[in-house]
């Protein structure tokens, strides 16, 4: 496993992804019920475990009551992965999410990408300046996510941060809402991907690439094989698993990006 450097922390290449463990499939319905039942707290403490002998390092999670418990519980029983927390908008502001973040051993944080579109969208960035001041001030790393390469362009320009989330597709339009209606089909068009990796080449700090493989809809080995041509030296992945019925998802999802870039140019 290959790493690189946020803030003071050294970050594994291939991140945990929390979506599934959260119930977020981003498929259907039925499927986020399905994730919610498989991952119990054993079933989740096995992932991380499972991960942590893979290499991996990392897992971004929600701020969320849910998560802080599970990830207390698996720190108690000798569990090492560093939480970089995501804020969650249905805590209300978003330092409610970063306050969580602080109390329950976050090693970084950054702002939801729905809230930073929805705020974008309103012309209004200040609550997420602020959020960022909050994460700083409490010594850790803070970064801002977004599906929409306008933000992230923006928080380049008008922010200081550590890290940036690069969602390589914008599913659902988030100026009514930053959450997730849940109601209609998503989206995944490759337009949007190529925009936003176009983006990253030009951000001034580590990004961190997801939603790589289009929530399940992409072949994991032609997704893995891009990321690699678009990975920047101090870029790093996240991949969220749903391993029911395919136990050895995590270890092939690891080794189809580190085959990918061994593939590529040594720059990347």
């Amino acid at each position: 496993m290959h790493y690189i450097q946020i803030g003071s922390l050294s970050t594994s290449r291939f991140v945990l992804g929390g979506n599934p463990i959260s119930g977020f499939s981003h498929l259907a319905p039925q499927l986020d019920s399905r994730m919610a039942r498989y991952f119990t707290s054993s079933q989740v403490k096995r992932l991380l475990r499972d991960a942590e002998a893979l290499g991996v390092n990392t897992i971004l999670a929600r701020t969320d009551r849910h998560i802080m418990r599970l990830l207390m519980e698996y720190w108690d029983e000798g569990g090492a992965l560093q939480w970089f927390a995501q804020t969650a908008p249905e805590l209300g502001s978003i330092a409610a999410g970063v306050r969580n973040a602080i109390h329950g051993g976050a090693k970084a944080c950054y702002v939801h990408g729905g809230v930073m579109d929805h705020l974008f969208a309103g012309g209004d960035m200040s609550e997420a300046v602020d959020a960022v001041k909050l994460i700083r001030d409490a010594g850790m790393p803070a970064g801002v996510a977004g599906h929409v390469p306008g933000v992230l362009l923006w928080a380049d320009r008008e922010m200081d941060v550590d890290f940036y989330m690069c969602c390589y597709y914008n599913p659902i339009p988030r100026t009514g809402s930053p959450g997730n209606p849940g109601a209609g089909e998503e989206c995944f068009e490759n337009d949007d991907r190529d925009a936003m990796v176009a983006v990253i080449q030009g951000l001034s700090k580590p990004a961190i690439h997801y939603k790589v493989l289009a929530a399940g809809r992409n072949d994991p080995k032609e997704a893995f094989e891009f990321v690699a041509r678009h990975l920047r030296p101090r870029d790093a992945i996240c991949v969220g698993i749903y391993d029911e019925g395919r136990s050895d998802m995590l270890r092939e999802d690891v080794e189809f990006f580190e085959s990918s870039l061994e593939a590529t140019p040594p720059d990347r």
